[in-house]
């Protein structure tokens, strides 16, 4: 079973996100740099949700672990957030099980070997 490191620049309260396969960045350290946050990842083989384009830009040049599912839907409201990952979230997951990195977009999923 794949677990999940959710950046801190997520939503803490998601249904989805609400198992023991989900650890929240903020409560293992909420000041942690990308570098840390990287590491950690790595050294757990968690995969990284992130909105941050750092991460996914990390993760071309690298091989995994960590992974990384890179949010890009922008700035929307909670309630359209939940939906629009709520909608697609079962073929992210599966995608992430065999590509280093998934964009998701509004419209979209993008899978990057």
């Amino acid at each position: 079973m794949t677990n999940y490191l959710i950046d801190v620049n997520l939503p803490y309260y998601f249904s989805l996100w609400n198992s023991s396969n989900y650890h929240h960045q903020i409560d293992i350290n909420p000041l942690a740099k990308d570098r840390e946050i990287w590491e950690y990842a790595k050294n757990n083989k968690l995969t990284i949700i992130t909105k941050d384009s750092d991460f996914s830009n990390r993760i071309l040049f690298k091989e995994p672990p960590p992974k990384v599912i890179h949010i890009k839907i922008g700035n929307v409201n909670m309630k359209e957030f939940h939906l629009l990952i709520a909608k697609c979230w079962g073929e992210v997951v599966l995608l992430s099980q065999s590509h280093k990195l998934v964009n998701v977009y509004r419209d979209k999923i993008q899978a990057v070997q």
